[in-house]
């Protein structure tokens, strides 16, 4: 049923399409890549007789109808966007697997009474324009207006136009929100990017909870001085309030508790010359924690310390919030059913928690969702060294086809 050699035939098609070649996979949305990658899992989807569409928010389906056409669907896949020289698993292998499936299913010829829609999310990673999991929240919440026109890549270039450029109308984008229970059922494979599974020797992780994110970017602003001339005393140095507030994020999550990270990992300069005080400075926050009210308590005590340094060097500053998602927990019901089919084929597994952000944490505020992990290795990800075995991937696959199958019916 499931093939290995046509996982690691896919995943290997997949990751020629890069904007990084010999540097792993870069691979961002609405580029000229990812118009690669879609339009070679759009013909895997029509070889094997699923109807193609893409909603109005960009996100790519392959549907197989069920008995009951209207039916709510059940639904499969992961995101194919990446970070900057990534690695040719992350969202990826979802896709495959659930591309897979879809073949396994035809293969059987099992009809079933729900439909299946095998997905491709786009803008997951947040790597282009700054808020992640696009894709899943246009489907749930709908994309405003104000993040379509007011976030913006690298290049200058707003999503709305990029968007545009990519043949779609950013006018439209609230049409891809889906109704309430028109989903049964939402099921995400994805390489685990870290070492759990692999040093335990465990090949599946079924995903019990997801951990809640925050991703906030603030900019101070001071004053543009010359280098030479400008006394200590009388400098208003953007970039050095900003290095005693990233000092105090890592200090704060690192005091919030063992479950807590915060990460700073984008900064920009201005003017960005060795002789001119910094004016201004932009830089993001990444924090995450499994709860709700840690990552609020963090939050209150990053703008706390924010203040008190612009404050004291006076500097202004602005805060901008580009993606809340609370911890969720994933459907008991599916865990069981995924638990029983790996206890079945004398799969090891094991139940844990997942600390990275995953389209499902979005999905499961319209369906109840599961999650499952495939070993990396090494615990490696979001790099070019990023590796999961495509074994380990049919395996995955092989007990998502059983959770299909009774979701389905």
């Amino acid at each position: 049923m499931i093939k290995v050699e046509r996982i690691r035939k896919d995943l290997e098609t997949l990751a020629r399409f890069t904007a990084t070649p010999g540097k792993g996979v870069t691979r961002m949305a609405f580029t000229p890549e990812e118009r690669q990658a879609r339009d070679y899992l759009e013909q895997e989807m029509r070889s094997i007789g699923l109807e193609v569409y893409t909603d109005a928010a960009g996100n790519l389906f392959g549907r197989r109808a069920g008995r009951e056409p209207g039916a709510p669907v059940v639904m499969l896949g992961s995101h194919i966007d990446s970070v900057k020289s990534g690695g040719p698993f992350d969202g990826a292998a979802g896709v495959v697997a659930a591309l897979e499936i879809a073949r396994a299913l035809q293969e059987l010829g099992k009809e079933t009474v729900h439909p299946i829609e095998v997905v491709v999310m786009t803008e997951e990673e947040g790597a282009r324009f700054g808020s992640g999991l696009y894709g899943s929240r246009a489907m749930v919440d709908g994309i405003s207006p104000e993040e379509m026109t007011g976030t913006f890549d690298e290049e200058g270039i707003s999503k709305a136009e990029a968007m545009r450029a990519f043949g779609l109308d950013p006018d439209r984008v609230r049409e891809a929100v889906r109704k309430p229970g028109s989903v049964k059922a939402f099921l995400e494979l994805h390489i685990e990017q870290g070492p759990i599974l692999e040093a335990a020797g465990t090949k599946i992780g079924i995903v019990e909870s997801i951990v809640g994110i925050k991703t906030i970017f603030v900019t101070i602003n001071g004053s543009a001085d010359h280098a030479g001339t400008t006394p200590m005393p009388m400098r208003r140095d953007a970039l050095v309030g900003a290095s005693q507030v990233i000092t105090a994020i890592n200090r704060i999550a690192r005091e919030a508790g063992e479950n807590t990270v915060g990460t700073v990992g984008m900064l920009q300069v201005k003017p960005g010359s060795s002789n001119v005080v910094p004016a201004e400075v932009k830089f993001s926050i990444d924090f995450r924690d499994g709860k709700n009210e840690v990552i609020e308590r963090v939050e209150r005590e990053i703008k706390k310390e924010l203040a008190a340094v612009c404050e004291a060097a006076n500097l202004t500053y602005t805060w901008e919030e580009a993606l809340a998602v609370p911890p969720v927990a994933t459907e008991p019901k599916i865990i069981d059913i995924v638990a029983e089919a790996a206890r079945r084929r004398n799969i090891s597994y094991r139940l844990m928690p997942s600390g990275a952000g995953h389209d499902a944490m979005v999905m499961a505020r319209l369906a109840p969702v599961g999650l499952l992990f495939v070993p990396s290795r090494g615990g490696k990800s979001h790099c070019p060294e990023e590796w999961t075995d495509y074994e380990d991937i049919a395996l995955g696959a092989e007990l998502y086809l059983d959770a299909v199958l009774a979701l389905a019916q």
